[in-house]
């Protein structure tokens, strides 16, 4: 509606407070409503908003691999998981503490945690400072890069990562195998300037997707 609030409806009956990120999953978007704390449902065909799921503080990513939803539940430091048959809500990795430990499960820590992607075998995070893998059969959490400043957007081309560099105002790439980081583009000034590499210049770049040539 333009206005405020966590209202479920169609179309522009509808309300949200500070809408983040967005999945599709067959024919419907999943959107993580984050000053809501809930994950909201949007049936594309109709536009008939619902509230899938709530208790989240802060809400930021969200990815799927067709049978799940995995959202980044950053004001907890968690990444929770959501059966989307069902709508069952349970935590996949994060003690909720603050931290970079790795560990299985709740024993492992996040910090202030923001995107997710994933290859359907595991989860790659932002965590504020460092890229985290999780592994979804079991929920085991490592750390496949460091050295960033306040990554948020992520996603996965073939065998690599490319991250928005938020605070850095670059294009970050990580090959997964090895953990290397490489600057894909970004001068590391703030600005709007294109080009190729490191002549171009981003200003606080957050989000990023690809078709698999190109990224956006």
């Amino acid at each position: 509606s333009g206005e405020m609030g966590s209202e479920d409806g169609t179309g522009p009956s509808a309300s949200f407070k500070y809408p983040h990120y967005a999945i599709t999953s067959g024919t419907n978007l999943y959107v993580t409503d984050s000053s809501n704390g809930t994950i909201r449902k949007i049936e594309i065909s109709t536009g008939i908003v619902t509230t899938f799921a709530s208790g989240f503080n802060s809400p930021q990513g969200i990815t799927t691999d067709g049978t799940n939803l995995y959202v980044v539940d950053r004001g907890n430091n968690r990444i929770r998981k959501i059966v989307i048959s069902t709508g069952v809500v349970t935590t996949l990795a994060g003690s909720g503490s603050l931290g970079y430990a790795n560990g299985t499960g709740t024993n492992a820590t996040f910090t202030h945690p923001r995107g997710i992607t994933t290859d359907g075998t595991n989860l790659y995070v932002a965590d504020s400072q460092k890229i985290r893998k999780i592994v979804i059969s079991t929920g085991v959490v490592s750390t496949v890069a460091s050295g960033f400043d306040y990554p948020r957007g992520i996603t996965i081309v073939g065998t690599n990562l490319y991250v928005t560099d938020t605070q850095s105002y670059r294009i970050r790439k990580i090959v997964i195998s090895t953990g290397v980081v490489t600057t894909l583009a970004g001068a590391g000034a703030s600005g709007t300037t294109d080009g190729t590499g490191t002549s171009a210049e981003f200003k606080f770049p957050m989000g990023i997707t690809t078709d698999g040539t190109n990224l956006y």
